[in-house]
């Protein structure tokens, strides 16, 4: 590993290996969904199922995004709806 900086392990491994295909293909794919879904909560506070029905997404698959964005800061908790069932998401702005 002569010439490589310290600490840049990752970025040589990746410019030597390259990155897989089907690493992109996922990487494409959320972001696909993660468009869609800042773009439904741009309209304002949307539950998980509002969300999952507005981008024609299955349930159980809308909350795993849903969290994931959540996790990272994309999106944050808005208020309970009004039968204190259902927590409502928005835009992190």
């Amino acid at each position: 590993m002569d010439g490589v900086e310290k600490g840049k392990t990752a970025k040589y491994l990746r410019e030597k290996r390259g990155v897989p295909a089907h690493v992109t293909e996922q990487l494409k794919e959320f972001t696909q969904i993660k468009r869609k879904i800042t773009d439904a909560l741009s309209d304002g506070e949307l539950t998980i199922g509002q969300i999952a029905e507005k981008i024609n997404m299955e349930k159980h698959d809308a909350v795993f995004y849903v969290m994931t964005l959540f996790k990272y800061g994309v999106i944050k908790v808005g208020q309970l709806d009004d039968m204190d069932e259902y927590y409502t998401y928005i835009l992190n702005k």
